[in-house]
């Protein structure tokens, strides 16, 4: 482990007064991870020699796809050019830019008293910009609006100045310019940093206050745990209470990331760090909870973090049902890495074990299912998302139905589903075609703003479960990629839904039923039975495949029977010879179709509920 730079104040020692603590928001891709880069490298936290690109995106799906996923704390010292006798501190946090991790974001933002808003100045302002810049004016933070990559032939940082000053209400002139490629303009971004953002208010002698933000599961040394102190002190070796659960533990070992991890005496009030008890339990270290010392510690635990609520469910079950403890036990690890995951188990007539599982978006369900299999190297079959609903039946009893095969039969008065408030930025071009895909999604158009001659905003209602499909892909088709998607949940509202069951052979097939609206059932059910016909194999007895609302077929396709040529023995001969033993044949057919049963191959079902269009981005890589 790195030795603690000379010019780096001693953890527990840092004077409250010295302290800034700041995250970066922006949408994905305006440059996040490569201006925290040359945060690093200024700062001399890092030595050139070990330098990378996205130094702090951890995870090989993050390098891969370019995108960061988990928010990551790094304490960097700073000495402003007005002032280089003072080495300031800086906890830096570098968070997510795409929807689906916005619950990363908000956490971050709990920690911090102010925020570096960046845009790139040859995109501009995106939906998610407007969304994160939202959560910060909610917690009440100090926002720095920061143009990046203005070395690029297309940046137009005049025009985009206007705009984001505009947005925040400041002068033009007060929107820094930075290139985070070549590092232009990024040491007046540290000094700025230090001169606008206050320091952390917080009482030293009160008993000690920890906020945990973040922790993740690590196979040698159990838990580990990241803080913000807001009161008081945390030492080594000192026992602390977490009171939401009112486990105690003893610290072994606490300190601070720059940016590996650093072991210090103890953590003072404003500081992040990080601690350690050795507890291989996964449930102790709860997200949100406060930590404090367990001799005279606090009452009262800091408010703070509301528990994100699932937008989309998928089912997830091992390919092999002897899997089934390690796909439970990896779920455990990674709820502690992303607070967001939740999950119950459930059991399919076709799939076995598995576990029904709470995501806030595709993306999301894309990477934790990756993580599973690259992580804990697990196979998984991963079912067609789908959303919560609320059924009413006639008799006044009520049903919340988290999978298609838990909608109640009976007489049902109302179905209620989830609706949210999409927030479209796009070039004004494309507004035709926008409305166009919303319009066929069951949209209704809230109103439109142009944020100027080129750039437009448009709100829309949509029903949650027309977006969590393909509505993004479909969307960044029809702009060219130009356009960006935010949405936040407002509700419900009462649709006609209904549910679409697959019979095989006459028998209901659970893990193929979807939950649709009444106009889109009769499309869905041709379009599953044609797939099916392909993929199961043929029985020596003729199999339909047919789809159903309720008792009433809505569509059919029959498999054909695979037939003995029992004639190959008549060489030549009577033909009422040939005609019995047709007739012995049919009969022999009838009588198999009485008892057989037909067996779903497991590709059948990975290919129908992995690559079916429904699915959308969640599509498999098997």
């Amino acid at each position: 482990m790195p030795a603690i730079p000379s010019h780096v104040p001693e953890p527990s020692r840092t004077d409250p007064a010295l302290i800034r603590n700041f995250c970066i928001i922006a949408h994905i891709d305006h440059g996040k991870s490569t201006l925290a880069d040359r945060m690093l490298q200024l700062t001399g936290v890092v030595e050139q020699r070990q330098m990378r690109a996205q130094y702090l995106d951890r995870m090989d799906i993050e390098r891969e796809r370019g995108i960061t996923i988990k928010s990551q704390a790094v304490r960097l010292p700073w000495a402003p050019t007005h002032d280089k006798s003072n080495t300031h501190i800086l906890n830096m946090i570098d968070t997510p830019g795409h929807v689906d991790f916005t619950y990363e974001v908000s956490r971050s933002l709990a920690a911090c008293e102010g925020t570096v808003l960046l845009v790139d100045a040859a995109q501009g302002i995106e939906a998610q910009t407007l969304a994160n810049l939202y959560l910060a004016m909610e917690n009440d933070l100090t926002i720095i609006p920061v143009l990046n990559k203005i070395d690029l032939p297309a940046a137009q940082p005049e025009k985009f100045s206007e705009e984001l000053a505009h947005l925040i209400g400041c002068d033009p002139d007060d929107v820094l310019k930075v290139s985070a490629k070549t590092g232009l303009g990024v040491e007046a971004l540290l000094d700025k940093v230090v001169e606008q953002v206050p320091a952390p208010v917080g009482v030293k002698d009160a008993p000690a206050r920890a906020m945990i933000f973040d922790s993740v599961y690590d196979s040698y040394r159990g838990v580990v745990t990241y803080v913000r102190v807001i009161d008081g002190q945390l030492n080594k070796r000192e026992r602390i209470r977490m009171m939401s659960t009112g486990a105690t533990h003893e610290l072994l070992e606490i300190g601070t990331n720059s940016p590996e991890m650093l072991s210090a005496d103890g953590l003072g009030v404003g500081e992040v760090g990080y601690l350690i008890t050795g507890v291989k339990d996964v449930r102790q270290s709860k997200v949100g909870d406060t930590v404090t010392s367990q001799q005279k510690g606090a009452e009262e635990p800091l408010g703070g973090y509301k528990d994100p609520k699932p937008m989309v469910f998928s089912g997830l079950y091992p390919l092999d049902g002897s899997d089934y403890p390690e796909l439970r036990e990896a779920l455990d690890k990674l709820q502690l890495n992303d607070a967001a995951l939740v999950y119950e188990p459930e059991t399919s007539a076709a799939l076995g074990f598995g576990f029904r599982v709470g995501f806030l978006g595709l993306l999301h369900l894309d990477v934790i299912r990756e993580r599973l299999e690259r992580e804990f190297g697990l196979d998984l079959i991963a079912t067609a998302p789908n959303v919560v609903y609320r059924v009413l039946m006639e008799d006044g009893t009520e049903h919340t139905v988290t999978n298609p095969s838990e909608f109640p039969e009976g007489k049902i008065s109302e179905v209620y589903e989830p609706v949210v408030r999409a927030t479209i930025l796009a070039p004004s071009e494309f507004i035709g075609s926008i409305m166009e895909l919303c319009q066929t999604r069951r949209g209704t158009l809230l109103g439109m703003d142009y944020l100027s001659e080129e750039r437009v905003e448009i709100r829309y209602t949509l029903p949650l479960a027309e977006i969590v499909f393909d509505f993004f892909d479909q969307l960044k088709s029809k702009t060219r990629g130009y356009a960006s998607l935010d949405y936040e949940p407002t509700g419900e509202q009462t649709s006609s839904l209904v549910k679409v069951d697959i019979l095989l052979h006459g028998d209901k097939v659970d893990a193929f039923s979807a939950i649709t609206h009444k106009d889109q059932a009769y499309a869905y059910g041709v379009r599953l039975v044609a797939k099916l016909k392909e993929l199961i194999p043929r029985q020596a007895f003729e199999v339909p495949v047919q789809a159903a609302i309720g008792s009433r077929v809505i569509a059919r396709e029959t498999i054909r029977a695979i037939r003995k040529d029992v004639l190959a023995k008549c060489y030549g001969g009577d033909i009422s010879r040939k005609r019995k033993l047709l007739e012995k044949q049919k009969e022999g057919k009838k009588r198999m179709k009485m008892v057989g049963s037909v067996e779903v191959p497991q590709e059948a079902f990975i290919a129908v509920l992995s690559s079916d269009d429904s699915a959308g981005s969640a599509k498999s890589k098997k």
